[in-house]
């Protein structure tokens, strides 16, 4: 039971930093020349895209041998 609900802690723990590593840069969110509505595309783009990544993090934390 611990060995699962420490797993799921991981798996958490690396969604979070994966999303917060993708975030744009501070450049995009200070600069006066991007509008709401680019910023908010961009966010979406980055969420879209990040999904592939944070599944393949789940699953070879929960089944390391695929990644060999």
């Amino acid at each position: 039971m611990k060995d699962k609900k420490k797993k799921a802690k991981l798996i958490i723990l690396l969604g979070i930093i994966w999303v917060v590593i993708t975030l744009p840069l501070p450049w995009i969110v200070n600069n006066p020349l991007v509008s709401d509505s680019q910023f908010n595309i961009i966010l979406a783009i980055i969420g879209v895209m990040s999904i592939p990544f944070i599944m393949l993090g789940i699953i070879w934390t929960l089944k390391p041998e695929l990644a060999t």
